[in-house]
């Protein structure tokens, strides 16, 4: 067994195999560039190597700084994790020669299934069913529409060299393809250094489902059970579970047979994914092999009680596979929610900056619930713009799917992170969903769920009670804690107030204190609105961050906020300022006048912090609606500013290669 690897990557999965290392009594070292300098992977390792500037073409992505690096430390072998240079054969040829192990798999597996064309050209002669295509090379942006024209509307456009759902695009006509190749090409290049891509039929509501396989050298390979990946947003996963609410035995076993088979005619030696969608009547094509580890291998180390990063060190070291298919099974059901630094209230645009706060729910089994978090950054890490923006993956276990779910929509609502906008509120709505929890999805889940993007969760009025009781509660705490403050020259509140009115966004509730006492715990009788009595009890003291209690039957876990005269209330994907009043203060309340928000209508502001690409209009020009205006790249994505209606360009602002903020002016119209 090796003696010490290198993690020749960062974030989350750096420290994910440290963890595993660290069981295996292996020492690490971890490699990082100027804006990971004081990142969480650096300090968990035991050495640590600077090998250069922040963006990942000058420091994560040239492999001879991790052959340096290695040689410096005397690791004996490297990995990869995913992304970076995880699929990439010259650099595990550069570490052959180097006589430095690769942690995955053989530069053959590699070149044959690393690359989305030649692996579905292979597949093609292994008679393994795939989705009709163009798999040569595709000379310009006139050839894709004459080759997309052949295959049928609608299409995909996708890099050859791709992953993560970048340099990938849907076209459903002919207008689309143009654009949709020149930026899938341009993604596709500034991405992973390579501009080829290809075209292939697009099924229609496909499920995105995927089978994780294990080989060693010795010629041994078995299947560990799917992972259902549909929830997706621009092709990039966001919510995994295994196993798959769809899928039945005899389909599993033909799935993960052929997958095993594919594997074996490969040589393939080390954990892979082989990647299929698969159609309402069950039936499933091969889209692609993903030669490495995938962001989503905790449900399955879940369901089945495998490491998977030790078993490819261990492959890796020359053992072999110590089980059998015959000893995977599957064991209860478990999911995994992506926490990246979005903003999910603006179509998910990426947000950048400092964690203020980040308190990830308390890791462990929990009775019949596991919750495990694998992330790699702590309260005040930064959120840079050169890298993905996955903050953290959230995964609970539970004997059965609902219960799972239920249990991940507890621990979303008990995850506090501030500084920086993230998608915990779409997360929080979606376990909550009912076609979710009922398993009907397909790629085209939050599309059709949500074709004008996520917008704020307005409560009903049983959830507006239940925010009013917790704000009744959390006032007559915070009351009474004032009038215990020594100094102080009379109370505040006096004896405990009966009557209150809560106001929950722009509507009056009325709270009434029937019974109980204030102390901490707590337990009160109330009547929201002249409703039937219910018991609101919790331990929740002032200053603490998650309110837990029972409001009547209801089980709640709610961040708590403060702002001006109120606080802020985060519960299953909904948000609420809360202002508990005494009637008069209600009632005076009620004639201040509000504040009108200032008219941006003429103007094109930057949605997310990011640099401005191109700006594909002049002043004085005048612009059609769904034309381009401006591209800024976020976070290795280009996102294509358009006209929402006929307009004149007044005034330009910005200009290319331009750093702007959120909400900067990047031009103004007539």
């Amino acid at each position: 067994m090796f003696a010490k690897i290198l993690i020749a990557n960062r974030g989350e999965i750096a420290c994910r195999v440290i963890k595993t290392a660290r069981k295996m009594c292996i020492a690490t070292v971890a490699v990082y560039s100027d804006a990971d300098r004081d990142a969480v992977h650096v300090e968990m390792a035991d050495e640590a190597v600077h090998i250069g500037p922040s963006p990942a073409a000058q420091s994560y992505l040239v492999p001879e700084n991790i052959i340096a690096a290695c040689k410096a430390t005397g690791a004996e072998a490297v990995h990869p994790g995913y992304g970076f240079l995880s699929e990439r054969a010259s650099f595990c040829e550069a570490l052959e020669k180097e006589g430095i192990i690769f942690i995955g798999p053989k530069p053959k597996a590699i070149r044959a299934m690393g690359d989305k064309i030649e692996s579905k050209k292979f597949a093609n002669a292994a008679n393994v069913s795939t989705v009709p295509g163009w798999l040569g090379v595709i000379e310009n942006a006139g050839h894709a529409e004459k080759i997309a024209g052949e295959i049928g509307y609608p299409v995909m456009i996708k890099a050859s060299a791709g992953g993560g759902g970048k340099g990938m695009r849907i076209a459903w006509s002919k207008a689309e393809v143009r654009d949709g190749f020149d930026r899938a090409r341009s993604e596709a290049k500034s991405s992973f250094g390579d501009d080829r891509v290809f075209i292939e039929k697009f099924v229609v509501n496909p499920r995105h489902i995927e089978i994780q396989v294990l080989a060693d050298a010795h010629g041994n390979a078995l299947y560990l059970g799917e992972r259902e990946c549909s929830i997706q947003r621009r092709n990039q996963k966001i919510v995994e579970e295994a196993p798959s609410p769809f899928l039945d035995a005899k389909t599993r076993k033909a799935m993960g047979e052929q997958s095993v088979a594919l594997a074996r005619a490969v040589d393939y030696q080390s954990a892979g994914t082989v990647e299929f969608i698969v159609d309402g009547e069950k039936n499933f094509y091969f889209l692609e092999m993903n030669t490495r580890l995938q962001v989503e291998h905790p449900v399955t180390e879940l369901v089945t009680g495998i490491d998977l990063v030790e078993q490819m060190i261990r492959i890796a070291a020359g053992e072999k596979l110590a089980i059998k298919q015959s000893d995977v099974k599957l064991n209860g059901w478990a999911v995994e929610s992506r926490l990246y630094a979005e903003d999910p209230y603006r179509n998910f645009l990426p947000s950048i900056g400092r964690l203020t706060r980040y308190r990830p729910p308390e890791e462990g089994r929990f009775g019949d619930v596991v919750v495990r978090n694998d992330t790699g950054v702590t309260e005040g890490s930064e959120i840079s713009m050169f890298y993905d923006p996955m903050v953290a993956k959230l995964c609970t276990w539970a004997p059965t799917r609902l219960a799972a779910i239920d249990a991940m929509s507890e621990a979303l609502d008990s995850f506090v992170v501030d500084g920086i906008e993230h998608n915990m509120p779409f997360l929080a709505a979606l376990m909550q969903h009912p076609r979710w929890r009922e398993g009907l999805v397909s790629t085209a889940f939050i599309s059709e769920e949500y074709p004008d993007g996520f917008a704020p969760i307005a409560p009903d009025s049983q959830e507006k009670a239940i925010f009013a009781a917790i704000a009744t509660a959390v006032e007559l705490l915070r009351r009474d804690r004032l009038d215990r403050l020594g100094g102080r020259l009379a109370p505040h509140s006096g004896a405990l107030k009966r009557d209150w009115v809560i106001k929950i966004g722009d509507d009056y509730l009325s709270a009434s204190v029937l019974g109980g006492m204030i102390s901490i715990p707590l337990e009160l009788q109330m009547s929201i609105d002249g409703g039937k009595a219910l018991t609101v009890a919790s331990d929740w003291r002032p200053g603490d961050l998650i309110w837990r209690g029972t409001v009547g039957d209801r089980r709640v876990a709610a961040q708590i906020r403060p702002v001006p005269n109120g606080f802020r209330i985060a519960w299953k994907g909904m948000s609420v300022t809360a202002r508990a009043m005494l009637p008069r203060t209600a009632e005076l309340e009620r004639l201040m006048p509000e504040k009108v928000a200032p008219d941006t209508s003429k103007m094109l502001l930057c949605p997310m912090p990011g640099l401005v690409v191109s700006i594909a209009v002049a002043e004085g020009q005048e612009v059609k609606a769904g034309e381009t205006l401006a591209v800024v790249e976020a976070m290795k994505m280009e996102n294509v500013l358009r006209a929402e209606r006929d307009l004149t360009v007044s005034k330009l602002k910005a200009k290319p290669g331009d750093s702007l903020a959120v909400d900067a002016v990047i031009m103004e119209f007539a």
